[in-house]
């Protein structure tokens, strides 16, 4: 072990049968796979910047589980946990990711112009597009640890990086420390505004600390491309547009973020990326591409229909309502997106998007003049 996590090194005084946490009510991706020998030999272990096993698995140990969604049940603090606690955390990611091995190797592709159609979405069905990701920057411990000394550095390197940019790119930043009434309704509004988190999920991972500070928001003068700053992670970028232009949202997303590391890489602090995990997040879920493409699309008629789970499935795209997470859908609007993040690339992801809600276009089609849609159930991807 190394030396500088006092706390850790008191909690050796007890052990590790004292110290284990009682998960006999959880269920998480964390208590699923953190057995009593594998808690005794990581427990004494810590990252160089002193993140422990117990900060690892605390959100999972206070949120026993969710009714509807498994959650993860662990973060990481830096770029090395994946490595020093890669005992629990590889097994955490093979279940979370769909038997992702240890030995797998991840795709990155951020070259738009491999991306297939995207640009014929029909508009009466498809209301909005959108990607998102994450990026953690090399140098700094992620949110669940950092400092506020260590989170400012973060911001004041982002808004340098942020207002360097021009062209379709030229923004502002709005912190949320210093946002005017005027700013916060107008970001409201345009459904751009992150508040402090309420989730407990995010509450007990320790990245809410000292909020607003060194938090904000910067988009571009078109609001069509957005980043977060210091959220759940360092940066959450996000490109999007009304109606089903996803070929053009897509390639803003590509575009924007290759001109915003090659202003990092700059100050020699690209982003985290490895070989087997892709680019490093703070939650595991959101490890390889932490994409995600989604377009909100009408399907009144297919979302009734006793095909409607199997169809999603089967096109490795899921549902939500259009307010995020545990919403409902009203009148029939979902937001679908892609379900993996690990082992697909960038363009392949999307792919999956564009290609299935194409498909489940043309059955909410052929549902609204009464007709089957069984012929057109699609193979498993």
């Amino acid at each position: 072990m190394t030396s500088g996590n006092i706390h850790n090194k008191f909690k050796m005084k007890f052990s590790a049968e004292e110290e284990f946490p009682d998960l006999s009510k959880h269920n998480n991706h964390m208590a699923k796979a953190l057995t009593f020998e594998i808690y005794k030999k990581l427990r004494d272990k810590q990252t160089p910047s002193g993140f422990t096993l117990d900060d690892v698995i605390q959100t999972g140990v206070d949120n026993p589980g969710h009714p509807f969604i498994m959650t993860v049940g662990c973060v990481a603090g830096d770029e090395e946990t994946y490595e020093v606690f890669k005992d629990l955390l590889d097994i955490v990611i093979q279940d979370r990711h769909g038997g992702y091995k240890p030995t797998d190797k991840h795709k990155t592709d951020l070259n738009y112009k491999n991306l297939k159609g995207g640009d014929d979405l029909d508009p009466k069905y498809v209301l909005s597009s959108r990607v998102r990701t994450g990026r953690s920057i090399i140098g700094y411990t992620l949110p669940p640890h950092s400092s506020r000394g260590e989170r400012r550095a973060i911001e004041k390197l982002s808004i340098e990086a942020l207002n360097s940019l021009d062209g379709e790119f030229k923004g502002k930043y709005y912190p949320l420390k210093d946002m005017t009434d005027k700013e916060q309704q107008q970001l409201i509004d345009d459904h751009f505004l992150f508040d402090k988190p309420v989730s407990p999920l995010l509450l007990a991972s320790g990245m809410a600390r000292d909020w607003p500070d060194a938090r904000g928001i910067w988009h571009n003068e078109n609001k069509t491309f957005l980043v977060w700053v210091n959220e759940e992670d360092h940066l959450r970028v996000i490109s999007m547009e009304k109606g089903g232009n996803m070929k053009e949202v897509f390639r803003r997303f590509c575009v924007g973020l290759e001109k915003i590391e090659a202003v990092f890489k700059k100050h020699n602090h690209g982003f985290m990326w490895n070989e087997h995990l892709g680019y490093v997040l703070t939650c595991p879920s959101n490890l390889g591409t932490g994409l995600r493409g989604g377009v909100h699309v009408k399907l009144p008629n297919l979302s009734k229909h006793a095909k409607f789970e199997e169809v999603l499935n089967r096109l490795r795209l899921q549902k939500r309502g259009t307010g995020g997470v545990d919403t409902a859908a009203e009148g029939g609007v979902f937001d679908i997106s892609n379900a993996d993040r690990l082992g697909f690339s960038e363009v392949e992801q999307v792919q999956m998007v564009v290609d299935g809600v194409k498909l489940m276009i043309e059955m909410e089609k052929k549902l609204e003049k009464g007709g089957s849609i069984d012929s057109m159930v699609p193979a498993q991807k």
